[in-house]
């Protein structure tokens, strides 16, 4: 029986690749990977989702694997350049294929497939681009997209007969009507819409990381969490601080904070969380402390006390503040956000 690794981020298109495959009586083991960039199953504008009752359904092996600090470099410094924003596509499509390369090394697999449609994304999905990725990862030849085969030169896997390439697919664009068709044809009726994807692809977001990365060349796991919360705010030389917009990005700055910020509140009434690092000099805390007022049910009051607490801890309030509400012209000259 021949054995394949499948990149699977648990939506349409890789979902039915490894159907396909199956349906075929190859052995799948499907990988799902997951990165600090909108790669997580928790959250819902993912690409990913929890594909593991797919697995018992359909008699395959799931394993996640988590690329961490190894995507972070290539999103610093990617060898292919970035698209239209912060997003590496091409290396993280060989970065991808590269573990999956150990992992059909360490279990025996004949090749790799994955759910890549030909012309469906502009940077990494293109006919001149395909052979490109799979040499730079050491898998030429063994990559197999059973969506669009019929449209690529024939793999390893099809001209050795592991494969009937006349069970594959010549799909091509962007439009998903032959997937849905497919997926009806399968029985699979359960799979997620197309979802936001990578958030390295969206604008503001990559904005922000652009930010950061200006002022910390190596930003801590935190800060790149902190990139998907809140409004953003960095005074001239000074450090940047963190508004939540309501009650979950609220929970999230308290999880989020350590033992070297600081978490400050308009007690008592509906009042945003504000993260900013304890480093920070008395002028910067009071001028944060003064926009978590602007944003507050008290930012019509011409004085406000704000409780100012350690992060990390039990919420114990360490001191408090008396500041006027920030302006929205203070505030927008300080923003983090696009121009």
């Amino acid at each position: 029986m021949a054995r394949a690794i499948a990149l699977l981020s648990g939506g349409l298109d890789s979902t039915l690749a490894v159907l396909l495959l199956r349906k075929q009586n190859i052995d799948v083991t499907a990988v799902t990977f997951l990165m600090h960039f909108g790669c997580d199953m928790s959250d819902s504008a993912s690409c990913t989702t929890d594909a593991s009752s797919l697995a018992s359904r359909y008699g395959f092996t799931l394993k996640m694997c988590h690329l961490a600090d190894k995507f972070t470099e290539i999103v610093k410094n990617p060898k292919f350049g970035h698209g239209k924003n912060m997003n590496p596509c091409i290396d993280c499509r060989i970065l991808m294929l590269m573990e999956a390369k150990e992992l059909m090394r360490m279990s025996g697999a004949d090749f790799v497939a994955t759910g890549e449609v030909l012309g469906q994304r502009p940077m990494s999905q293109r006919r001149d681009t395909f052979p490109r990725i799979d040499r730079e990862a050491g898998l030429e030849g063994l990559v197999l997209r059973p969506l669009s085969a019929k449209l690529l030169n024939p793999t390893r896997p099809e001209l050795e007969g592991l494969v009937d390439r006349e069970q594959l697919l010549g799909i091509a664009g962007r439009g998903r009507r032959p997937q849905i068709a497919l997926a009806e044809e399968l029985g699979l009726t359960d799979y997620p819409a197309p979802a936001g994807g990578c958030l390295l692809t969206e604008p503001n977001f990559s904005y922000r990381l652009k930010e950061l990365l200006d002022h910390d060349p190596d930003p801590a796991l935190k800060e790149l969490h902190l990139l998907r919360v809140g409004r953003h705010f960095r005074p001239p030389g000074g450090d940047k601080f963190v508004v939540g917009r309501d009650e979950r990005e609220n929970a999230r700055l308290e999880s989020l904070a350590d033992s070297g910020d600081l978490l400050l509140d308009v007690l008592d009434v509906a009042s945003p969380i504000t993260l900013i690092p304890a480093r920070a000099s008395k002028e910067e805390i009071a001028f944060a402390a003064a926009t978590c007022v602007r944003y507050s049910d008290e930012k019509k009051k011409p004085e406000v006390k704000v409780a100012v607490m350690k992060g990390g801890g039990e919420g114990r309030v360490e001191y408090e503040l008396n500041v006027s509400p920030a302006s929205n012209k203070d505030l927008d000259r300080v923003r983090v956000n696009m121009p």
